[in-house]
């Protein structure tokens, strides 16, 4: 369904887009985020030359690292040094030629700058095969005091496609002191890529039923999901090993030092967050100033995970159907607990009778498609009135309109298109970072019946290992603690009725992370930032710009 990294629904997966993207972003342009298909090619014409930029773009020591104020864990770049990466200024053993590299960047989409970064496939052969990682920098419109790296969540989300939204994604004012740059990782859109399966067979995949009812299901649900994996063993090959979030975080590390910067300034969102946590642990004297949106507990169990999101979304879902009871004529019913029991029983009637669906490739709206577009409007209130506009249609017997909330959702054309790898490679980071012995647990009955009791209408989509428990590929690397001991203050944020990553995931892992500075959004959706309220947008703003340190708990 939409977990980060647990397994999700028994066949569909984990937040595959990364729903932070829908920070600062209205309905109608996270749709159009959705149906952006082009990418930057570096060196490529783009139709028109863009005026030339006279701004300094990165290139050392800048602001965006100097000493923040207030809070604490601001490291001593002389004593500081990462778990398992470089000292201040250096670069780890064997992996000079990939620090020391220049990035040229070419004018790319009419007026972003785009390039490529080299990373080796395997850290522990960096002298073997490398892969190229696709960039994209939206340079600032004022005097740029460094780079601001942004990741939008998933995993599988584009941070190119993320880039290219700057002016929707920050505020004016860090736009204006922050190149915002970037970057689709190892495995996702134009890095590399891990696709399994095409269009018309991830569209089965998909739509097929995500709670079985019987053996027989259980048996197709169960030689769907070793098909996905054999594809993707087949297609992606030695790349399959290496597309772990703790990768990633040493290819975030490779571009600072292409960037220039002493120390990484970051934004993560969602999934984001537990790629900047993974960051910090392994570069605590690298950290600058990092903002993690919506964040992950990286030290949760399998089913902790599980269960923590199975409530969370059931709170989001609550809080959608006292707004649609509240507004009258609610296709649910007309009170609370009737309208709460009315969506596994819609589900349930789908997964028996399909609706029609028009104008789309895919010509009936299953359960499994009917679940995703539901879910998608828990990530945003935008989207609730669509969603009961949906449920309104459905109730005639037209599943159009929920079909396009799922298309969303999957970052699909009504066409059968898929826009980037990010409902594949979301398999290919998760299974790494959580492997099957991790989570085999979750297909008992017992934890099943303890989903289902913390949420009715989402815990049988939620408990169990999905495509993880045939995975064929194994991480090479992990970390245990997540303290990231040593670096500068972390700002967390956390939204109370966030469904995707609850409330209490930010307060865990503001916890955890020994600098870590807890900002509380008491609100609906997923994420805070460019989303909620001017308390939040200015707490993270005058850390950006300033360097200032907001209260810890500070509550907005």
């Amino acid at each position: 369904m939409a977990a980060p990294r647990t397994s999700g629904p028994r066949r569909a997966t984990p937040d595959p887009t990364g729903r932070g993207r829908t920070a600062r972003l209205g309905t109608a342009v996270v749709v159009a985020a959705l149906t952006v298909l082009a990418g930057c090619t570096p060196g490529t014409d783009p139709g028109q030359d863009p005026a030339p930029v006279e701004q300094d773009h990165g290139s050392g020591t800048t602001d965006a690292q100097a000493p923040v104020e207030g809070g604490s864990g601001s490291p001593d770049d002389d004593a500081a040094t990462g778990t398992a990466g470089s000292s201040a200024g250096g670069a780890p053993a064997g992996l000079a030629e990939f620090y020391g590299q220049e990035l040229d960047w070419s004018a790319c989409e009419s007026s972003f700058e785009c390039a490529t970064l080299t990373v080796p496939v395997d850290y522990a052969e960096p002298d073997a095969d490398t892969i190229e990682l696709a960039l994209l920098r939206s340079v600032a419109t004022g005097q740029a005091q460094g780079s601001l790296v942004v990741n939008p969540g998933g995993p599988g989300a584009s941070g190119v496609d993320y880039a290219m939204m700057a002016g929707a994604v920050v505020s004016p004012e860090v736009a204006r002191a922050y190149d915002v740059v970037g970057f689709d990782p190892r495995g996702v859109g134009r890095s590399a890529p891990v696709t399994c399966l095409d269009d018309d067979a991830l569209d089965e995949f998909l739509g097929s039923d995500p709670s079985p009812d019987d053996p027989a299901e259980e048996a197709e649900l169960e030689t769907l999901q070793e098909e996905f994996a054999a594809a993707c063993e087949a297609n992606a090959g030695d790349l399959l090993e290496h597309v772990s979030t703790v990768e990633a975080a040493r290819d975030l590390d490779v571009l600072r030092a292409a960037l220039g910067e002493e120390r990484l300034t970051y934004l993560g969102a969602s999934y984001g967050t537990f790629l900047g946590a993974t960051y910090a642990t392994l570069f605590p004297d690298r950290v600058g100033r990092f903002v993690l949106d919506g964040a992950i507990d990286p030290t949760l169990s399998a089913v902790e995970m599980g269960l923590g999101q199975a409530a969370g979304f059931e709170r989001a879902t609550r809080a959608y159907v006292e707004d649609c009871v509240a507004g009258g004529d609610c296709p649910l019913g007309q009170d609370v607990e009737t309208a709460m029991a009315a969506i596994p029983a819609f589900l349930d009637d789908l997964d028996q009778n399909p609706l029609p669906v028009s104008g789309d490739e895919v010509t009936e709206l299953t359960e499994g498609w009917g679940m995703l577009g539901i879910v998608v409007a828990m990530y945003a209130e935008d989207f609730w009135p669509i969603l009961t506009q949906a449920l309104q249609r459905a109730q005639q017997g037209d599943g159009t309109l929920l079909m396009f909330l799922a298309n969303t959702y999957a970052s699909r054309g009504a066409d059968g298109v898929y826009e980037g790898n990010g409902m594949q490679s979301i398999y290919a980071v998760n299974c790494l970072d959580r492997p099957a012995e991790e989570t085999e647990e979750l297909d008992s009955e017992a934890v099943r019946a303890q989903f289902e009791e913390v949420s009715p209408t989402w815990g049988r989509y939620l408990a169990g290992e999905g495509a993880c428990g045939v995975w064929p590929a194994q991480a090479s690397e992990t970390v245990e603690d997540y303290s990231a001991t040593g670096a500068a203050p972390i700002l967390v944020l956390g939204t109370t009725r966030d469904p995707a990553t609850p409330y209490e995931w930010a307060v865990d892992l503001a916890d955890v992370l020994d600098s870590g500075v807890l900002v509380t959004y008491d609100g609906d959706g997923h994420t805070a930032y460019g989303r909620s309220n001017d308390c939040v947008d200015g707490a993270v703003d005058a850390y950006l710009l300033e360097g200032t340190v907001p209260e810890d708990g500070l509550s907005c």
